[in-house]
Parts: C-alpha cells; structure tokens; sequence
C-alpha cells in the first residue's frame, strides 16, 4: 500500500479520463488534449480507481452503504437505506469491463512489451472481471455472465442469464487465473495500489477468493464447487494477505482532489451522521478503545460531568427509531458523532476494499467451520490484533492545541493491542460454535466501519451476525418485521432485456422480482 509519486499518479487519472468516468482523481489541471492513443496502464489506473473511489463515492454517497449495514444514522431527512428501501439496482458497473478487454488488447498489440507485464495486466483484467461480476450477483443473484458483454463484438444486445452457481464457478475460475498469471507476471504501470508488484497482486486475488469462498459456507457439499477443496489449496499452497501492508486501499492526502472522501472541504453534509448503539454498544460490552477513535462522545454528557476517556460518555442511536425522535435526537445533541478525523484531517484514513483483518476473521471461521486446520482463536486473535492497529496507525494523536486528540485519551499503543485479549475477558473465545461464529463476525462488523461498503449488510444477510434491529414502525420493508435480502433487478433489464431476466426471475423466485427472496447461495 505504498504510495505513488503524485507526479506519476496524476499522468495515470489524467490520461484515464479518456476511457472511464470522470472522478475527482481526474480532475487535474493537466492537458487532456495530449491524450492520442490509449494505453494499458491508463486504463489499468482507470479501472483500479472505477473499483474503489468510484463505487464508494464521497460525501453523503460515501455513508450511504453504512446506512445499510446499521453503522450510521442520517437526520437530514428520512433516508431510504437506513429504513430498509430497496429498490431496484443497475448493471452500470458492468460496462466497465469493456475496458478491461480494452487494456487487455492494448497490451497485446505493444511490440517488446515483456510477456511478464503482459501477464499481469491480463491477470488484473480477470480479477476487475471477478470483483464486478461477484458484486452484482451479490445484490440480485442470476447476472449475465457467459454472453454479457457481446454487444459491441457480437451485436448481442439481450445477454441470456447465468445460475448464480455458474456465474460463482465463473469467478473462482477467474480468480484462479489472475493467481496463475499473476505469478508469471512483472511489474506494470498504472497501479496506484500496489505499484504493479504482481506479488502483492497475488496476495489479493487469492484472498479475495477467500472471501467469495465463504459467502458459500451453505454449498460445501457441492462436488463442482468444491467450496472446501479451493480454501484448503488456498490456504496451503498460495500466498494470501500477511499483514495490513498488504491492505487492498486506496490512500488518501492533502492534495486537492485527493482528500477522503469525508472531509469538511466542500462538505455539506458533515452535519448529519450519528453513529448507531449496535457499534457503540458493542464496542462498550467488549472494552474496546476504538470507541474512542471512531467516535465522539455525547456533548451533552461531558456539559453533564463526563470525561471525554469515559466510555459512558459515548451515546450511539438505535438505528430503526423512527426519523421523528431520531430527529429529536439529533436536535437535543445528546449523541455520538463520527470521530473528528472523518471530517478534518485530509488525508483521513485508507479507505479498503478488502483487509487482512477481514482475511484472518474468514480463516477463524473457516477453522471453527472445521474447513482447515489451525486455530480459529489464533486467526480471530490477530484479526482483532491487526484491525486495532490499522486504527491505531492511522490516526494522529493531537491535531493542534485547541482542539482534544482525536483518540480522546484512550490510547492504543502497543501495549493495550498486544494485551487486549488476555486483559479483556469479554472477547475471549467462547466454548460453543455458534457463539464462536458470532463474535468473529462481530469483529469484523466492528473492524469495516466506514470501510468496505456492503459488507457488514451482506455478512448479517449470510450469518444473521450482528443482529440488526427491525422496527415495524420505521421499517419500509413489506413485511415490516422483516429485512430486505436483495435488491430488484434494474429496470433497464426489464425493459429492454425482459425474456431473459423474466426467465431469472422465474427460475430463482417463482416470478417474484422481490426483495425478500432468498437466492442460490442463501438456500
């Protein structure tokens, strides 16, 4: 996660304006009108931000996710994502695989160019593929997969629809490639992630794998999936993330353009988050210091006598009040805010998209699962371990004089991270599986605030952990004592795709395009 010379990294966003949509990386005060011909790398630092930046967004954008996964409350006005709203999505992000064929291509055709490097922008393109295509089959279930994309090429306008099984296979099939290539590979331009070290590269397609493998903890006796065979030669015979360097994240800074995608530049919005009591709480009940550090603590309990290091002085929201008294909430200040550092230092944090700590907790379920070998204490020990110190490391301590440290006097040095666990027997590993199960996710759920948009949604919607609050009051779900699991296909597809998401819709919910069905790999 090192990070790339300014200088460089903004000949790669310039240059990428010509192939993916614009985004504030982009916009530099550099000459579009040089850009004569296309080029790998351009489109490889095109797709690579298209993949973070772009599908988190900023400002009220950026929350939006953690409105859904119950970290955030928003009292601007009644927001659909926190009220359990889903609607219909879109296939947008899709049309950004024409540019991985593009890059592909473009690589090919360069005469002298090493078939190492070659191999690695082809091994990125599988993984772009992989990441898109897991992410919309995530939300809806049956996608297009084998004849998507033949628009241009085929004059195929109508793409028949994949199983969800078949578009899994596809993506474990690409994942394996990408690792295939990608050990093959040499280091190639236009990575703002990794600097084109396929090493690192490697270590993200295999633990990405990880992850998809787990969302099929349900399907292990399938003999084509081989859900448990892929972990373990995984797990045994690749590399994976070893350390938070390894992080896949975008870095942040104080350049223009180039800020996290919270802060006050610009920021209308800074105002109308409060932060829920299912993080809060849970951060309590575990004696967890990154309360401190996420949060801010209740200005109307520290005018009350409060220090600022209690952790009592900390307020979250239930997240299903209905918007009248959370607005009453909000009004009479007596709430935890986001942490002053979301909002006020540029460089913020790293956003990810996938982390190691996220990879040690797959592996601690995966151990109480049975699936490998090894201790699932010891992998939920160093995920707790690492996400602490992800925290910890990218946080300042004192910003300036007249303002309090944005860790509020509960420091996590490393003295209070190695020890935390044997000091704190609220997080130590319970007897029962269930319960084993349930404290890993909950330290994942605590470990992905603000980070990794959805995936706190998608590990309650496959785990039931942390158990959100359903308020049929404030619920907009039908039912209302029930949570959404999906979102509806796009109307975009109804309308000009009809016989064949019809036929989904047909084979996997009875007809019913709604959002309480479960799909395949809920069953």
């Amino acid at each position: 996660m090192k990070k790339i010379s300014i200088k460089r990294l903004a000949i790669y966003f310039v240059t990428a304006m010509a192939f993916t949509a614009c985004t504030d990386f982009n916009e530099l005060n550099t000459n579009p009108d040089g850009i004569t011909s296309g080029s790998p790398e351009t489109l490889a630092a095109g797709l690579i931000l298209n993949i973070t930046k772009n599908d988190y967004s900023s400002q009220k954008s950026f929350m939006s996710p953690h409105l859904v996964s119950k970290y955030i409350l928003w009292s601007e006005f009644p927001q659909g994502e926190q009220y359990n709203d889903f609607e219909r999505t879109d296939f947008d992000k899709m049309t950004r695989l024409v540019n991985v064929e593009k890059m592909v291509g473009y690589a090919e055709s360069i005469e002298g160019m090493d078939q190492a490097i070659k191999n690695s922008y082809k091994g990125l393109g599988h993984f772009i593929r992989a990441y898109t295509f897991f992410d919309l089959t995530m939300r809806v279930g049956d996608i297009p997969y084998s004849n998507a994309l033949q628009g241009e090429r085929e004059n195929n306008l109508r793409p028949e629809y994949d199983t969800q099984k078949e578009v899994f296979l596809n993506i474990l099939n690409e994942l394996d490639e990408a690792d295939r290539l990608f050990k093959d590979g040499g280091v190639f331009d236009g990575d703002m992630i990794y600097n084109g070290d396929p090493g690192k590269w490697r270590k993200m397609v295999n633990s990405f794998a990880l992850k998809v493998l787990i969302n099929l903890y349900k399907k292990t006796s399938d003999t084509d999936l081989k859900v448990t065979e892929r972990f373990n030669d995984i797990v045994n015979n690749r590399p994976v993330f070893e350390g938070n360097e390894d992080n896949f994240a975008l870095v942040f800074s104080a350049n223009q353009n180039q800020m996290y995608p919270f802060n006050e530049l610009g920021n209308q919005f800074m105002i109308y988050p409060m932060v829920s009591d299912l993080l809060i709480d849970n951060l309590k009940s575990l004696e967890d210091y990154r309360l401190f550090y996420y949060t801010e603590p209740s200005p109307v309990l520290i005018e009350a006598g409060a220090e600022i290091s209690d952790f009592e002085a900390y307020k979250g929201t239930d997240p299903s009040l209905v918007y009248a008294e959370m607005q009453d909430i909000h009004a009479s200040k007596n709430y935890s805010d986001i942490n002053n550092r979301y909002k006020y230092i540029p460089a913020g944090e790293p956003v990810f998209i996938l982390s190691y700590a996220q990879v040690q907790f797959i592996l601690a379920e995966a151990a109480v699962r049975g699936w490998i070998s090894g201790s699932g204490e010891s992998y939920y020990i160093d995920g707790i371990r690492s996400a602490m110190y992800f925290v910890a490391d990218n946080t300042p301590g004192n910003p300036n004089s007249d303002e309090p440290p944005f860790h509020h006097n509960r420091i996590m040095d490393e003295g209070y991270i190695e020890n935390y666990y044997t000091n704190t027997p609220a997080v130590q590993f319970a007897a029962t599986t269930e319960e084993k199960l349930k404290q890993i996710i909950t330290q994942k759920y605590i470990c992905t605030f603000l980070q990794a948009p959805l995936e706190a949604f998608f590990e309650n919607r496959r785990t039931g952990f942390p158990e959100f609050p359903v308020n049929p009051e404030s619920n907009e779900n039908i039912p209302s004592d029930k949570l959404p699991v999906r979102w509806m296909y796009p109307q975009e597809e109804l309308n000009y795709n009809g016989e064949n998401v019809n036929e989904a819709i047909n084979r996997q919910y009875n007809g019913n395009d709604n959002v309480n069905e479960l799909m395949w790999i809920l069953k």
